[in-house]
């Protein structure tokens, strides 16, 4: 199956999130320095491999983006994107996120810079440290 990527991601567009029982959506405000950078997400402990440290680390979180790099992890672009203010605003936004404790990044190995919690049926915000 081929993955086929949309050609408007990532343009600064408004986003539409689709949450509800135990998934969730996680938006970042992201510094203007990391415009164009990509940021992955992972669940706490695992490493890019996909391994867990450790017995007990709840559910899976495997989803590739069909970019045929090797990663398991969901990755987004930081963009600029209209406040209801009308400032252009930097953000990062993942879509339905299972439940969970996430460990965030600069692809592709940068160090953890993030550690956030999402909760299902809820969008959790969080900023980027400086």
């Amino acid at each position: 199956m081929n993955a086929v990527e949309n050609p408007h991601a990532g343009k600064g567009s408004s986003v539409l999130l689709d949450i509800g029982g135990d998934i969730g959506a996680l938006v970042i405000a992201m510094p203007p320095e990391l415009d164009g950078a990509e940021i992955e997400l992972r669940p706490s402990g695992r490493h890019e491999h996909g391994h867990e440290h450790g017995p007990e680390h709840g559910h899976e979180y495997e989803h590739g983006h069909g970019h045929g790099h090797g990663h398991a992890f969901p990755h987004v672009a930081v963009v600029p994107r209209p406040s209801p203010d009308g400032e252009l605003v930097h953000s990062a936004v993942f879509f339905e996120v299972p439940e969970g404790s996430y460990e965030l990044y600069v692809r592709p190995d940068g160090p953890v810079r993030l550690t956030v919690e999402v909760s299902g049926g809820v969008v959790t915000e969080a900023s980027w440290p400086r």
